[in-house]
């Protein structure tokens, strides 16, 4: 069974960094649309970022210039650095994993992060 595993959230000041990491396990990964998603209390699941092996990105608008994916194929990893973060980026973050084309097929449990004072 596919798995994705988030790690490297917590609680950071505004203005902080946090990395965050998503490793996949029994999957063929290289092929896969890697996205990272963010769900705050009451409200929606959102996109922050989408990363193809080829090298295509797409971000949201609230995230652009503050927030860095990657993936390594290698590890089967995705990665999201996070600068200047925001109160508003309190929320817990998904990785999750679609085929080219279609919808996601695989998401992780989610990992918090706390942007307070």
């Amino acid at each position: 069974q596919v798995q994705l595993v988030e790690s490297g959230g917590g609680l950071v000041q505004p203005g902080g960094s946090l990395s965050l990491s998503c490793a996949a396990s029994r999957i063929i990964f290289s092929p896969y649309v890697m996205g990272w998603y963010r769900q705050a209390p009451g409200k929606q699941r959102e996109l922050v970022g989408e990363f193809t092996s080829g090298g295509y990105t797409n971000y949201a608008d609230s995230v652009k210039g503050r927030f860095t994916g990657s993936r390594d194929n290698a590890k089967n990893t995705v990665y999201l650095q996070m600068n200047s973060l925001q109160v508003e980026d309190t929320a817990v973050y998904y990785c999750g994993a679609r085929p080219p084309y279609s919808g996601y097929e695989y998401w992780g449990q989610g990992t918090q992060v706390t942007v307070s004072s």
